[in-house]
């Protein structure tokens, strides 16, 4: 089975990194493709809700709880997982997406508002996604505004990627 193509888009925090991702995910499901997507939260994220009973069970020591019904499924392990071994769970999908990974392996889709640095350098990302492009620029610009073109690129990246 061939690797899914992974993707991290990158920017500054409260860049519009999410909202972003609102708008590709459609667009990327337009042509065909599923999409998987792991975030980076620098907090201590709280998946479960006090009183509920995989909370409950989490609580009375289970390393691993798992919820599933009809229509889907979720796994809340303790401890901490890579960057890298996150992605590697993620199985079903055609491409997956990272929003956060900045120092991550993967080709990075750097998000930059006009008047802010990139996250990255350039000379380090696959493609520049911005409300301003600049005069000259190495890699190929996207506009925040329409994600049609990016999935469209994207879609075509992932055609090249798989065997």
């Amino acid at each position: 089975m061939p690797a899914i193509p992974v993707w991290s888009l990158v920017a500054l925090s409260n860049t519009g990194k999410t909202t972003f991702l609102e708008k590709l995910i459609p667009a990327l499901r337009v042509l065909g493709l599923s999409v998987g997507v792991v975030k980076h939260d620098s907090h201590d994220f709280e998946l479960d809700h006090e009183g509920k009973d995989t909370f409950r069970l989490s609580q009375a020591g289970a390393e691993v709880t798992a919820i599933l019904s009809d229509t889907q499924f979720a796994l809340r392990q303790r401890g901490a997982l890579s960057p890298e071994e996150a992605v590697a769970r993620v199985t079903g999908v055609d491409l997956i997406l990272t929003e956060g990974f900045k120092h991550g392996p993967w080709p990075k889709l750097a998000l930059c508002r006009a008047g802010s640095a990139p996250a990255v350098p350039l000379e380090n990302c696959a493609a520049l996604i911005t409300d301003t492009p600049p005069a000259s620029c190495p890699i190929p610009v996207f506009f925040i505004d329409d994600p049609t073109p990016l999935a469209l690129w994207l879609a075509g990246q992932c055609k090249e990627e798989t065997p």
